[in-house]
């Protein structure tokens, strides 16, 4: 629906703008330029990822945590998203589209009907990424990680085509992330130990630029960003448990601690914008 939206308006736009565009001539893309955008987020969650833990505090979360009875206290699984209760059979409610809406600045030149340049960009966004996992008491242990904005700087190589630019764009991003432990077990105590809260990577994808008048475009883009996140890891303490409570039986009777699998933000951006050239 979104996207038939923005189309539509293009189109109106376009048809708005093509005499004052046949009057003026070609496209000159070079030059400054700034612009506005905005546009929704789709995080590419991670198959698999899961809960994992560190016994015996020697920083290699490769170890199992287990009931008095010698059982794996985590066999019945992970899901992605929030839980939808305390029990693995209810599912995960899968994370919500995020949102973004930023400002960018760039310079192009023209080469004939190639257009080469370079952009930066800064947005504020609302995208979340979380993983369950179950315990057989049971209850939910639920890892989440926010994208509070983000960064950027690529280049971009173009085909100008009458009135439109016709691109690709590569560069780097980084971003802030807001990391959340939370859990239905609430007699644990939790404390995180490592909570770092960049994100970077690499960014790319394409886009249309087309030209409403002279000096105004209009923009629609999809970029692909691959971010890896810094560590977050929470140390689940004996609270108000009783000593045989998994978490701290040997080796450690101090506790366990936990982090996720995985350790990349990736997500898909669809944007809509419109630039004023110089």
């Amino acid at each position: 629906m979104k996207t038939t939206q923005a189309a539509s308006l293009a189109m109106l736009f376009a048809t708005i703008a093509a005499p004052s565009l046949a009057q003026s001539g070609a496209v000159d893309w070079s030059g400054p330029y700034v612009g506005i955008y905005g546009g929704y987020l789709d995080n590419a969650d991670e198959a698999d990822e899961r809960l994992v833990f560190d016994r015996d505090f020697d920083g290699q979360f490769n170890d199992s945590v287990v009931t008095v009875g010698g059982a794996d206290a985590f066999s019945p699984g992970s899901c992605a998203g929030s839980p939808n209760g305390t029990a693995f059979a209810g599912g995960c409610d899968k994370d919500k589209q995020g949102a973004e809406a930023g400002i960018r600045a760039g310079y192009d030149l023209q080469f004939g009907s190639f257009v080469v340049g370079a952009v930066g960009e800064i947005s504020a966004t609302e995208s979340e990424d979380t993983v369950t996992s179950f315990s057989t008491t049971p209850a939910s242990y639920s890892f989440e990680r926010k994208l509070r904005y983000l960064a950027a700087a690529r280049l971009r190589l173009g085909y100008a085509y009458g009135p439109a630019l016709i691109y690709a764009t590569g560069g780097y991003a980084s971003g802030k992330i807001d990391n959340q432990f939370y859990s239905s077990n609430t007699t644990n105590a939790y404390t995180a130990q490592v909570n770092e809260d960049d994100a970077e990577g690499p960014q790319y994808g394409g886009g249309i630029e087309y030209a409403l008048a002279p000096n105004l475009t209009l923009t629609g883009e999809y970029l692909y960003s691959d971010l890896d996140t810094g560590d977050f890891t929470v140390r689940f303490a004996r609270g108000g448990q009783p000593a045989t409570n998994p978490f701290i039986l040997p080796p450690n009777v101090n506790g366990t601690d936990v982090t996720r699998t995985g350790d990349a933000f990736r997500t898909h951006a669809f944007r809509i914008g419109m630039n004023v050239r110089f």
